[in-house]
């Protein structure tokens, strides 16, 4: 089993910064691409950014130039460095990860439980 736990949610007022990590552990044989999503309520869950396994980043317009993704891969761990936040970046944000727990094994998708961000104006 994987397991991925967040961190490093909170309330900021808007302008301030929030840095989340994600620790994947358990039964990790490789992981591809990490992410965070976020849902706010009444929305539907959205992409906020991704990285791959070599580093490519991408990001939803509107968090670029504010969102920064990075990943430890020794770590099994994802950052994401929240800046000049706004209160409309307010959503729990989970983590995702494509992990393969076996050599024999294709990817697949593991979650967070999720960490509230609330950002006041």
């Amino acid at each position: 089993q994987v397991q991925l736990v967040e961190s490093g949610g909170g309330l900021v007022q808007a302008g301030g910064s929030l840095r989340l990590s994600c620790a994947a552990s358990g039964s990790i044989f490789s992981i591809n691409a990490m992410g965070w999503y976020r849902q706010a309520p009444g929305k539907q869950r959205e992409l906020v950014a991704a990285i791959t396994s070599g580093g490519s980043t991408n990001y939803v317009d509107s968090v670029k130039g504010r969102f920064t993704i990075s990943r430890d891969n020794a770590k099994n761990t994802v950052y994401l460095q929240m800046n000049s936040l706004k209160p409309e970046d307010t959503a729990v944000y989970y983590c995702n990860a494509d992990v393969r727990t076996a050599h024999y094994r294709g990817f697949g998708a593991y979650w967070g439980q999720g960490t509230q961000v609330t950002v006041s104006s």
